[in-house]
C-alpha cells in the first residue's frame, strides 16, 4: 500500500514513512492510493472476529489492509497491548449504550484521557515507539489541541522512549478540566505550550512549523493532529465496531452522527464508507461555530478568523479551519490534486474561502458520500443534557450533546439504527452540566483534586517563529 498526497505531489510513500512525516512536502495530506474493499463474506468474517476475538483482532485485521511494511505478527502485537481492558475499561472496548428507539451512543470516552481521542492516540504512542526503536531515531512531536488531542497525546507520550511532545493550546480556552489533565503532567518529554489565540491559530502554527522544511527535518518534527493519516486510520476501526453491534446482518445500513470540528472523526467514517462499510448517513454535528454545516448546506467553505470564532460550551469543536477537510473534499474532487491544491492553497490560503456550489461533484455529496449536517447551539445543549438525563438516566457531555440534538433532527429512515459518536465523558465540562441539570457529572476516583495539582506550561504569542525558537531551546 502506497501513499499520495492530496495536493498531488509526485512521490508515493510506505506507512511507516508517513507515520512519523506528518504533512506531504507539498502542504498536502497524505491518503491511500486507494481505498481497500470489504466484501459480504469479508464483513460477515469480520462480524465473527469481533464477536470471538475482540476489538484488537479487529483492529489487527483492518490496518493490515493499509499497513504492509510493519511485520504481521508485530502489529497484531501493538494492537493487543493498546487495546485491553485495563486501558479502556471494558473488554468491549467500545461498547453502544441504548437512548431510545433506534438511537444509540458508542462508548469511546473509557481510555486514560476519558474522552475520544485515546482510542487513536494510544496505538499511535506505540507505533510511534516501535518503528523510532526500529530506526534508531528520535521524534519531536508538535501538536496543536482544542481540548482532548492535547491530553490524549501527551498520556498516550509520556514515557515513551524517544519521543517529546510539543503540544499547543489556545491560552484560556479549554476547561478547567482539560487545562489541568495537560498541564498537571510532569514528566521531563512534556511541553505545554499556551497560545495567545484560537485553536485556529494553534493549528496555523503547527502546519508553518511543519512547511518549514528545513527545521522539520533538522528537529525531527512529526504530528500527532489527524492530519497524521495513522491516527484517523485507527479511527476507522470503531466504525466498523459500532456497525458490528448495531446490525446482525450485512444487509442493514446504519447511520453515525459525528460531533466534528477540524472533521478528523468523521472524515474516518467516510473512509470506512468508502471501504464499502453499510454506512447510510454521515451526519455532521457542528456547535456555533458553523463552517462544516455551512459547506453541507450551501457548498461554500468560508474560513472564520480568531474574532469570529466564537468560544463555546463544547470547546474542542470551537474551530473554524478544518485541516481534515481537504482529504473529503480531494475525493469530492475525484481525486484531483492540482484542483485540491488550488482550494485550499489559493482559495482558503490567500481567500480565505471557496465555492464548490455550482459544480457537479458538490450536488452529488450527500447521495454519494452520505454526508449531511447540522448545528446546535448552547440551548440546545442543555435542552438536550436535561432531557437525556431526565427520560434515560445517562449523562452526556456537551459535544455528545451537539450529537444526539443533530441526530434526532436528521434522523431520516427510522428503521436505519442511528449511531453518536461520544465524545468525551461529562466531568471535562463540569460547568454546563451543573448548569443543564443542577448537580456536578461524577468524576472518576483518580482525577479528584486534579485541578489543584502543579501546572508547567508556557505561554507564547501566536507566532510560529517563537515556538520553533522553543523547540530548538528544549532539544538540546
Amino acid at each position: 500500500m502506497l501513499y499520495l498526497s492530496t495536493r498531488g505531489h509526485p512521490d508515493r510513500k510506505r506507512f511507516c514513512d508517513i507515520l512519523l512525516e506528518g504533512l506531504a512536502p507539498d502542504g498536502g495530506l497524505y491518503l491511500p492510493e486507494r481505498y481497500p474493499q470489504i466484501s459480504d463474506a469479508q464483513l460477515t468474517e469480520l462480524r465473527e472476529v469481533y464477536h470471538k476475538q475482540g476489538y484488537a483482532e479487529l483492529a489487527f485485521r483492518l490496518l493490515s489492509l493499509y499497513i504492509d511494511d510493519i511485520p504481521a505478527a508485530d502489529l497484531k502485537r501493538l494492537c493487543e497491548k493498546t487495546y485491553t481492558a485495563e486501558v479502556f475499561g471494558t473488554g468491549e472496548i467500545v461498547p453502544l449504550r441504548h437512548l431510545e428507539d433506534a438511537l444509540w451512543i458508542e462508548a469511546l470516552s473509557n481510555g486514560p484521557t476519558l474522552a475520544f481521542k485515546d482510542m487513536a492516540m494510544q496505538l499511535l504512542g506505540n507505533l510511534f515507539e516501535y518503528e523510532l526503536a526500529r530506526r534508531g531515531e528520535q521524534l519531536n512531536i508538535l501538536g496543536a489541541t482544542s481540548g482532548d488531542t492535547g491530553s490524549a497525546a501527551e498520556y498516550a507520550m509520556r514515557g515513551k522512549r524517544g519521543i517529546r511532545v510539543f503540544m499547543t493550546s489556545p491560552h484560556g480556552r479549554m476547561s478547567p478540566f482539560q487545562q489541568a489533565q495537560m498541564f498537571s503532567l510532569q514528566d521531563e518529554n512534556i511541553h505545554n505550550l499556551a497560545i495567545e489565540g484560537v485553536f485556529d491559530d494553534c493549528q496555523d502554527i503547527v502546519k508553518a512549523v511543519s512547511n518549514d522544511h528545513a527545521f522539520k527535518a533538522q528537529y525531527k518534527i512529526g504530528t500527532v493532529n489527524s492530519i497524521n493519516w495513522a491516527r484517523l486510520l485507527a479511527q476507522v476501526v470503531y466504525y466498523f465496531a459500532g456497525y458490528i453491534q448495531a446490525t446482525e446482518s450485512n444487509a442493514q445500513k446504519v447511520s453515525f452522527a459525528v460531533p466534528s470540528g477540524n472533521f478528523g472523526n468523521v472524515c474516518a467514517g467516510h473512509v470506512a464508507r468508502q471501504m464499502g462499510l453499510p454506512i447510510d448517513r454521515l451526519i455532521v454535528a457542528t456547535n456555533e461555530n458553523d463552517v462544516l454545516d455551512e459547506f453541507f448546506r450551501t457548498g461554500v467553505y468560508q474560513v472564520r478568523g480568531s474574532a469570529q470564532t466564537y468560544e463555546t460550551s463544547s470547546p474542542s469543536m470551537d474551530i473554524s479551519k478544518a485541516s481534515n477537510f481537504e482529504r473529503f473534499v480531494f475525493d469530492l474532487l475525484g481525486r484531483d490534486g492540482a484542483a485540491t491544491r488550488a482550494l485550499f492553497e489559493d482559495g482558503v490560503g490567500r481567500q480565505g474561502r471557496f465555492d464548490l456550489s455550482g459544480s457537479p461533484a458538490f450536488k452529488d455529496a450527500a447521495a454519494r458520500y452520505g454526508f449531511v449536517s447540522g448545528k446546535s447551539t448552547h440551548a440546545d445543549r442543555l435542552a438536550t443534557i436535561k432531557d437525556t438525563w431526565e427520560r434515560f438516566g445517562q449523562i452526556i457531555d456537551t459535544h455528545t450533546a451537539d450529537g444526539v440534538k443533530v441526530a434526532r433532527a436528521l434522523r431520516g429512515d427510522p428503521a436505519v439504527p442511528m449511531v453518536v459518536l461520544e465524545t468525551a465523558l461529562p466531568i471535562k465540562f463540569a460547568a454546563t452540566i451543573e448548569e443543564a441539570l443542577g448537580r456536578a457529572p461524577d468524576r472518576p476516583a483518580k482525577f479528584e483534586g486534579i485541578e489543584a495539582l502543579p501546572k508547567r506550561v508556557t505561554v507564547l504569542p501566536a507566532d510560529a517563529q517563537q515556538v520553533k525558537s522553543y523547540i530548538a531551546a528544549h532539544c538540546d
